[in-house]
């Protein structure tokens, strides 16, 4: 669900051990990228998959997210649920549930999704995203709270500037011809990380008050911020000043990433 409101079409990269949705709009394009895991332990009690050769064990397919949403959601009470990928007319991922029932038949509903199958020459587009070399990292406040500033600020401004430092001080601003609005949070943390030895060098020699920032679009941001369904254990953002906003929120069985590119 979270998925699909944050992409129309995305990659499902199935592997022996887990499942990830990838989305990688190219940045040149002021595209946005996005790297969600799932470990297929925990939501399976069966798990078998073939992929295209021994030594390359996987298989990468393209979808529509929101179709998946759907034909999930006809399952939320379901006795049991199985996902195969079938060739019948063209390559579909089939979402069989079977739904409890009064009489001793059961009763079955079945989705067919088409998907298409990405051929391994275009693997490569898929990797995972590295983590940019940021200036300033820090846990982010509450998401319902910072939504809601968001979505205020939208009606005023296209554009929104976050900026953070290494004493847990963060601040969202908007500034137009007519008016600048700025929230300011603090005591919101810095990742141990942040301060390790030669982890990330340009943390390093930060002075501790002095703030980064990155202008990004704030309809991406409102769409990250909307699209969870439940608040994650942790959420916190990585910031290269002026370059990229990338934002990891970390679910009990899920650990998504978003990188929104910052606006010239």
């Amino acid at each position: 669900n979270t998925i699909a409101k944050l992409a129309k079409t995305c990659a499902l990269r199935l592997t022996i051990s887990k499942l990830y949705f990838i989305l990688s709009d190219k940045v040149a394009n002021g595209g946005v990228s996005m790297w969600c895991e799932l470990c297929q332990g925990n939501f399976f009690d069966e798990f078998q998959m073939e992929g295209v050769a021994a030594e390359h064990n996987e298989i990468y397919l393209e979808l529509v997210p929101e179709n998946l949403s759907r034909a999930l959601k006809t399952a939320q009470n379901a006795k049991a649920v199985k996902i195969k990928l079938t060739n019948k007319h063209c390559p579909c991922l089939r979402v069989a549930v079977e739904l409890p029932s009064l009489s001793s038949s059961s009763r079955m509903v079945t989705h067919d999704i088409p998907v298409g199958v990405i051929p391994r020459r275009l693997w490569n587009d898929f990797r995972e995203p590295s983590v940019p070399d940021f200036d300033v990292s820090i846990y982010l406040p509450v998401l319902k709270t910072m939504k809601s500033v968001v979505e205020r600020m939208k009606n005023l401004s296209n554009s929104i500037v976050i900026e953070a430092n290494l004493s847990g001080e963060m601040n969202l601003k908007i500034e137009t011809d007519l008016v600048s609005v700025t929230t300011h949070f603090k005591d919101l943390g810095n990742p141990p990380w942040a301060s390790e030895d030669g982890c990330q060098s340009s943390a390093q020699s930060r002075d501790l008050e002095s703030m980064a920032e990155a202008r990004i679009d704030i309809r991406k941001l409102l769409q990250l911020l909307a699209g969870q369904q439940v608040n994650p254990t942790k959420a916190l953002c990585n910031i290269v000043s002026k370059r990229i906003v990338h934002f990891i929120l970390l679910h009990e069985d899920v650990s998504l990433q978003y990188f929104i590119p910052a606006l010239a």
